[in-house]
């Protein structure tokens, strides 16, 4: 039986080590928080995410946990249109989960063939001839297969392909889910969905299921400054944030006021630069795998995070059924790192239309026009064997 270690239990992680598993491999599963904790805020799939998700046998019960998000063009601060509402051109729209649905969909996917280690924070990894491994300081696991699903700051990525960093874009972002019984009472002629976009700051709302269904339905929240991260303690950022978006029209500030401090999730904004030269890292008779974050982390500015590690996953899955490893982590490379520099080119084009000395005038339509070039990207991946 072939195994893997698979470093890191987010999306990416958790859905490697179920697909891993699903196919015959004996799987060790890296954690260093003590426990498997699920995200807090709310997740965006595109057609290409679903399709993943199908491919890994993990999408039987999407339907149930998420919302269809609708077109909803692009308003300026005070309201007015700057891109009204249009026709969205996909195969099927968008879809927008909590967290912690698709986190308990992927530990349903384990199987028993997992061993959940809570508690490692890996520091090294080998690159010799021997089987590829890695260990914490005080423990060292080999396996025929490590998978690097560790984020952006990925210990494993830095010791394997030490040229590459994670760059700041120059903006923070927030993360939260109001739920159904804090949420605002909002116009009735209020969208599901919307986007506005100031100079230099972004806030996206969605609707998670209907009020009164879904236990963890609520309204989905993104907002977008220029800056760094943000010191301060989350009530601190809250009341930043409040500051920084009053005056916007509804449901801005009101979604903001019912907002408390532990709903808030700030992430960096940016990218991995340079890409890593490779995916695949061979080692010995096996080798490494970067997926995810990992291996291409970007801006949040296209929502395609999630959709490109599942997609990620799908790919090994299907390049590791047959034959050796070493060529199955150069075809897994050569699969997909074309696909994500392309995905890269437009989320810095996205974010160059976000910078605050882009002109709110041709914002709007630059910014329209950038996201229809992702959805045709988005949808032009056929799977994972092409």
């Amino acid at each position: 039986m072939r195994t893997a270690v698979v470093v890191g239990a987010g999306i990416a992680g958790l859905a490697t080590a179920g697909a891993l598993a699903r196919t015959g491999w004996k799987v060790t599963l890296l954690e260093r928080d003590d426990r498997l904790r699920a995200s807090r805020a709310a997740l965006v799939l595109w057609p290409n995410g679903v399709r993943a998700l199908r491919a890994l046998g993990l999408a039987g019960g999407l339907d149930s946990i998420s919302t269809p998000i609708p077109p909803a063009g692009i308003r300026r601060p005070d309201g007015q249109w700057l891109v009204r509402p249009g026709a969205a051109g996909l195969e099927s729209p968008p879809v927008v989960v909590h967290g912690e649905d698709l986190h308990d969909a992927f530990i349903a996917g384990l199987g028993d063939q997992v061993d959940v280690r809570g508690g490692v924070e890996v520091q090294s990894a080998r690159v010799t001839r021997e089987r590829p491994a890695v260990g914490d300081g005080r423990v060292t696991f080999e396996a025929d297969l490590v998978v690097a699903a560790d984020g952006a700051d990925s210990a494993v990525r830095r010791r394997l392909l030490t040229a590459t960093t994670f760059a700041s874009a120059g903006f923070a972002a927030w993360r939260a889910v109001i739920p159904w019984y804090r949420a605002p009472q909002l116009p009735p002629d209020l969208p599901p969905h919307g986007e506005t976009l100031g100079t230099g700051h972004r806030f996206v709302y969605t609707s998670l299921g209907e009020q009164g269904g879904s236990t963890r339905g609520g309204i989905s929240w993104v907002a977008t400054v220029p800056g760094a991260l943000r010191p301060e303690p989350t009530a601190g950022q809250l009341a930043l944030l409040r500051r920084w978006f009053a005056g916007w029209h509804a449901p801005v500030p009101q979604l903001l006021a019912v907002t408390e401090p532990d709903d808030l999730v700030q992430e960096p904004v940016g990218e991995l630069a340079p890409l890593p030269e490779t995916f695949g890292v061979p080692a010995g008779p096996g080798g490494y795998a970067l997926v995810g974050d990992a291996a291409h982390a970007m801006p949040h500015h296209l929502a395609q995070g999630a959709c490109l590690a599942l997609e990620d996953v799908a790919t090994l899955q299907a390049v590791l059924v047959n034959g050796p490893l070493g060529p199955a982590l150069q075809e897994y490379n050569r699969r997909r790192r074309g696909r994500v520099s392309r995905m890269l080119v437009l989320s810095r084009k996205a974010g160059a239309a976000l910078q605050p000395k882009s002109r709110l005038a041709g914002l709007g339509r630059a910014r329209s026009g950038v996201f229809d070039k992702a959805a045709a990207a988005a949808t032009e991946w056929a799977g994972p064997t092409g």
